[in-house]
């Protein structure tokens, strides 16, 4: 079973800002752990000390110009939608705008490239994910480092959502079991990335908990997942609830199965993958967060990280995470870098079994 653990500290400020250190155990497909808890400790005590100051957009050290952010999803994905929301509050919060630049490819290899070859000045950053720390340990592996970008502050929790089309036969998570110990293998599943991407960890774990094999199918984003379930091209997509709430509300598709503890507020009638009998790990969630390129100076990096915290906070935003059914994270440069190389380590050793 593979664990996620998070530890919510709180640290009375001047801000009055909560940290959340969220730390991850990256699972495997032989259902094998790596405790993880002592290994962040270390972390999780050294980020209490950060000082945090509020995001002050005159302050003379912020970057001045547009801000491009780099997306490795095509428009209407995940990432897209999360920044795009969030740049209605943060534009006025920093006082400069913002330009969202889709690069999906290579299962975010293009991004990344981008991103790697940008100047450090803070005006050229990305979203990313999970997806981006085992792809540089698997397809990516020699062509992107961690030590290639800066990892600047954690935003976001998404759960994941299986759903099918609205007038598939399929329209359980008993029902793809049934259909998949049916096909031999032959059931095909729609999500981003290739093996080893965060959406197919979770899709591993159905596998695992259900001993069934899918097909998987990867994309470059949820509108081609959805396109693909809905023509036919897949018996089922995973993805999560923020780029499919639009989906769900037009009656376009139907959902199997949250991997969460209770159903969602947003999905009412979405059952979770527990109330089917499947044993899963429901900590096993997107994370998303912002990096840059290498050398960002560590200043710019903490107001950059100050920034969307505080917009964060704003009420259109938190109408859109609470719609979407996700949650907040607040992870700054020091300890989301820690985070990064730390999860990494154990995705490494996790691996290599």
């Amino acid at each position: 079973m593979y664990r996620w653990w998070s530890v919510i500290l709180g640290c009375a400020s001047i801000d009055k800002v909560v940290i959340t250190i969220i730390t991850i155990e990256v699972f495997n497909v032989i259902n094998k752990t790596t405790p993880l808890r002592k290994l962040i400790a270390g972390a999780a005590f050294m980020s209490l000390a950060l000082p945090l100051t509020a995001a002050n957009a005159s302050d003379e050290s912020w970057p001045q110009g547009p801000v491009s952010f780099v997306m490795h999803t095509q428009a209407g994905g995940s990432a897209d939608v999360f920044i795009r929301t969030l740049a209605e509050s943060l534009e006025p919060q920093i006082g400069q705008p913002i330009v969202v630049i889709n690069s999906p490819g290579g299962a975010g290899a293009t991004q990344m490239s981008r991103l790697k070859s940008a100047n450090p000045d803070g005006l050229t950053l990305g979203i990313n994910t999970l997806s981006h720390f085992t792809g540089m340990l698997t397809n990516l592996n020699g062509v992107f480092a961690l030590d290639d970008f800066s990892w600047i502050a954690s935003t976001q929790e998404d759960v994941h959502i299986v759903f099918a089309n609205q007038t598939s036969e399929v329209d359980s998570i008993d029902a793809l079991i049934d259909k998949a110990k049916e096909g031999g293998g032959k059931v095909s599943v729609g999500g981003f990335g290739p093996r080893g991407s965060t959406q197919n960890i979770a899709i591993s774990m159905l596998e695992n908990a259900a001993n069934v094999e899918f097909e998987w199918i990867a994309y470059n984003g949820t509108p081609d997942i959805v396109a693909a379930v809905m023509g036919g091209h897949v018996d089922v997509g995973v993805s999560n609830l923020s780029a499919l709430k639009t989906f769900f509300d037009a009656e376009r598709i139907q959902g199997l199965g949250v991997i969460a503890d209770e159903r969602l507020a947003a999905l009412p009638d979405v059952p979770t993958f527990s109330e089917q009998g499947v044993d899963v790990d429901t900590s096993w969630v997107q994370v998303r967060g912002v990096f840059g390129p290498a050398g960002i100076p560590v200043e710019t990096q903490q107001q950059i990280a100050d920034a969307f915290h505080e917009a964060m906070k704003s009420e259109h935003y938190q109408t859109y995470a609470r719609n979407a059914g996700i949650t907040d994270s607040w992870m700054g440069p020091e300890a989301y870098t820690e985070f990064a190389y730390r999860i990494s380590e154990v995705a490494s050793a996790e691996l290599d079994q």
